[in-house]
């Protein structure tokens, strides 16, 4: 072969499951690239999609993805372009992780995954057997390594492949986002760069699939680890990467996209998780409960920019205790987002219950947070209701610090199908917030311009469930609260830890409590996108009854 290679790296949204529409994407897309294009690449397990679980015990999808790897084999025959693409594989009694080399009417070579990845929302050594240190595989007369995303973090199968003989690295990946992972991908490749002297491409899959949010992001570098190519964040597309072989040396070039900011990657990945979400699930649309607040305000402003406008209903639900700043706050902002905004007051409801409960075993009770959570689980059945009548999927608009601190009520406002910023800090809900009202993307679907009101941003932060109340009269301002929570959740520090770091002992001490005590309230809510190092969920997993107590 001459010194040229042209690459195309195809940055793809795979459904979980949906095999054959995987495959005939990918076939698709092979079809419309031009006859010079050498080899197509396609991410870690794009023909099953990921994460699989389960799904990979059963005999048959296995079967289905061996015929559909076939249907590949047999689609090469035209001797045009090569398919290196990720699927599971039954090797005799055990499932491998691998990437296949498909050539010519065959498939040149298998290479499986060596380092199995099974922390945080990762169970890989759980459902498929270590592969071994793999040699490269010669492609187009060239040689090329081919780790599967884990084994470019730690050097061994880099090392490995370098000594072999590798040319040409080609990593496929389905990375998951999260705020720092940009970063980190940065100063993992390019050690491995600087260590083998050897390019590497870095291939990711993007969307969103159940609670993880993929980025694509995906990049490449020279053997010197300067950066050549990066393509688009939260988008699928084909991009075309073109090697020329200089001095023995392979040097690459292509379009390198502009880097964002962390908010902007933030929100949104938050804008695909729901999107994806709700229309892999098929719902007709979202409800959501608009309290005037600045939470289901930034959840109604994430769904618009979803779905647009139409597919979204956004419901005001007062009780004696709302506001008319409230109620005129959650107006505007869906006239802002030009959603449609309903009106159901609960008042007369909340009698109902209040004369159905009447006296309890003969005993009378004060109004408390019985009473207030009725009024949140009166929003909850009614919201509901309409998800029952219309199709439409019901968002749980909670953030991370109240989902913590248990500062949300079970079977209210904690109801829904998807809660789109579970894994959002609180003081990161109005950086989002004052972000989109000043910047827009091709990405989004809502309206340009401001879609939250401003007092929404800058009043004080109430759920408005008895007189006066504020969320400051049982917690700390959110700035210190979501401080100290980072440390107990994120960073799995002490309380010690925390108090030497200058925060209030008692405050810590409040908060580690409420956040142990809260367990069983956050294995109960709805599923939501993870967007931070630690999310909440199969991320994060703490048993509901335990003897430890770490506020002491």
């Amino acid at each position: 072969m001459d010194k040229k290679l042209k690459i195309a790296l195809a940055q793809l949204n795979p459904l979980v499951g949906d095999v054959s529409g995987n495959v005939d994407k990918l076939i698709t897309i092979r079809s419309k690239l031009n006859s010079e294009v050498d080899i197509l690449v396609a991410p870690e397990l794009y023909i099953s999609g990921y994460p699989i679980d389960d799904l990979v015990l059963r005999e048959d999808f296995l079967n289905l993805v061996e015929s559909e790897i076939k249907r590949l084999v047999s689609i090469t025959k035209d001797e045009k372009s090569a398919i290196i693409v990720g699927a599971p594989r039954k090797d005799n009694k055990a499932i491998k992780n691998s990437v296949y080399v498909i050539e010519n009417g065959k498939i040149v070579e298998i290479k499986d995954k060596y380092e199995l990845p099974n922390t945080g929302v990762f169970d890989e050594q759980r459902i498929f057997t270590q592969g071994q240190l793999e040699d490269c595989v010669k492609i187009k007369d060239i040689k090329f390594g081919l780790p599967i995303c884990e084994d470019i973090w730690e050097k061994t199968v880099l090392e490995k492949l370098s000594k072999s003989g590798a040319e040409i690295i080609i990593a496929i990946n389905a990375s998951p986002f999260t705020t720092s992972k940009s970063f980190e991908r940065d100063h993992v490749t390019l050690s491995r760069v600087n260590e083998i002297k050897l390019p590497l491409i870095y291939l990711n899959r993007t969307g969103g699939q159940d609670e993880l949010i993929f980025d694509g992001s995906s990049f490449a570098l020279n053997h010197d680890g300067n950066k050549f190519f990066c393509s688009s964040e939260f988008k699928e597309e084909v991009s075309i990467i073109d090697f020329t072989k200089e001095n023995e040396k392979w040097i690459g070039s292509g379009n390198l996209d502009k880097n964002t900011s962390e908010i902007e990657r933030l929100y949104k990945a938050l804008v695909l998780g729901l999107r994806d979400y709700v229309n892999n699930n098929k719902f007709q649309g979202v409800v959501l409960g608009l309290s005037g607040g600045i939470d289901s305000a930034l959840v109604a402003a994430i769904a618009t920019d979803a779905f647009g406008s139409e597919m979204v209903q956004a419901i005001m639900l007062p009780s004696p205790f709302t506001g008319e700043e409230s109620l005129n706050d959650a107006k505007e902002a869906a006239n802002l987002l030009k959603i449609k905004f309903s009106n159901l007051e609960i008042k007369e409801a909340m009698k109902i219950i209040d004369k159905t409960l009447g006296k309890f075993n003969g005993k009378s009770f004060s109004p408390g947070i019985t009473e207030e959570n009725i009024q949140s689980r009166l929003r909850g059945l009614l919201l509901m209701a309409l998800s029952n009548r219309y199709g439409y999927m019901v968002l749980a608009t909670g953030n991370k610090s109240e989902y913590a601190v248990g500062y949300s009520t079970l079977y209210g406002d904690m109801c829904g199908g998807f809660a789109p910023i579970k894994d959002v800090w609180k003081t990161d809900v109005f950086n989002l917030c004052k972000w989109r009202n000043e910047n827009f993307s091709d990405l989004f679907k809502g309206p340009k311009g401001k879609v939250i009101p401003q007092n929404i941003i800058i009043k004080a932060p109430t759920a408005e469930l008895k007189e006066n109340q504020k969320d400051t009269d049982n917690l700390p301002e959110y700035e210190i609260l979501d401080e100290i929570l980072k440390g107990l959740v994120e960073k799995e520090i002490s309380v010690e830890k925390i108090v030497s770091n200058g925060f209030d002992r008692k405050i810590v001490e409040k908060t580690a409590q409420l956040l142990a005590r809260s367990e069983y309230k956050r294995f109960q809510a709805a599923p939501g996108p993870k967007v931070t190092s630690k999310a909440f969920g199969r991320d994060r997993r703490f048993p509901l009854t335990s003897g430890f107590k770490n506020w002491n």
